[in-house]
């Protein structure tokens, strides 16, 4: 029988996780695993980690509002979910259940492909979960970020808690002080038309939002016509994918191509 790669998720209707199982199915189909990916609604956070270990489940991937409810229940974190305070990736090695954060690897890796990261100037749009880890990874690639959020004192806080800059309000972004922009606001997944720092942006700029639906928001559309070079949310949700794809698989090369295309067949079935 295939060895089970449940996801712990809430039961939210409209949640990405029918987007994961596509993404890591045809990463495990390409890698030749007999591996299957499915995915549940869950309440009882400890009686999921319980059946984890009784199941002897691969791993698990984690969404709100369970991030920070299963760490507890965890044998172990690594540094950056530590540092975060959230796991969106549970590995299960010999009977240790190990806490990861892939969102935090999967937006640097994104913007790496469009940037060089260590001394950018970089201004980070919200101050939630997502941009939490953001915020870390930024850091730790050498980024320096100054956060911005409509809600000034979740900013900074944000910022106080990794020893970032202060900006204000998404209004006060001004262009000119920065080399790029990464959006982390609900703007892209709740209101895909609206661009939260519209009339703000300017050519020299490179531009990341991790909203993936529609695959170009308003952002990433108004930042094109500009000449910015960009980053769409389906590169950051592939690479963080790609680190749980790799934890899962024991170290094996994640198939980037095979998972994109299946990512993106998705977002058109469901668009």
């Amino acid at each position: 029988m295939p060895r089970s790669i449940p996801t712990l998720c809430g039961s939210i209707m409209g949640s990405p996780f029918t987007f994961n199982v596509r993404v890591h199915n045809a990463a495990y189909a390409a890698l030749g695993l007999d591996y299957t990916f499915v995915c549940f609604g869950v309440e009882d956070v400890p009686g999921a980690i319980a059946a984890v270990r009784a199941l002897g489940i691969r791993g698990l991937n984690v969404s709100m509002p369970h991030k920070q409810a299963v760490i507890p229940h965890l044998d172990a974190l690594d540094e950056t979910a530590r540092a975060i305070g959230a796991v969106n990736t549970i590995n299960h090695v010999d009977g240790k259940l190990t806490g990861y954060n892939t969102d935090c690897i999967g937006a640097v890796r994104a913007l790496e492909e469009i940037t060089s990261l260590p001394g950018q100037r970089v201004a980070l749009l919200g101050a939630g979960g997502a941009a939490r880890a953001i915020a870390y990874g930024l850091r730790q690639a050498g980024a320096q970020v100054t956060v911005f959020n409509r809600t000034a004192e979740k900013a900074q806080a944000l910022a106080r808690d990794f020893g970032l800059a202060f900006g204000g309000t998404l209004r006060d972004f001004q262009a000119e002080a920065f080399d790029g922009v990464v959006n982390a606001t609900a703007a892209g997944f709740r209101a895909p038309d609206v661009n939260p720092v519209a009339g703000q942006l300017a050519p020299h700029l490179f531009v990341m939002d991790a909203a993936f639906i529609p695959v170009r928001s308003r952002l990433i559309r108004d930042a094109e016509a500009l000449g910015c070079r960009t980053s769409d949310g389906t590169r950051m949700m592939l690479h963080q994918a790609r680190g749980q794809v790799e934890l899962y698989s024991g170290g094996l090369q994640a198939p980037l191509e095979a998972m994109s295309a299946a990512l993106l067949a998705e977002i058109e079935r469901v668009g």
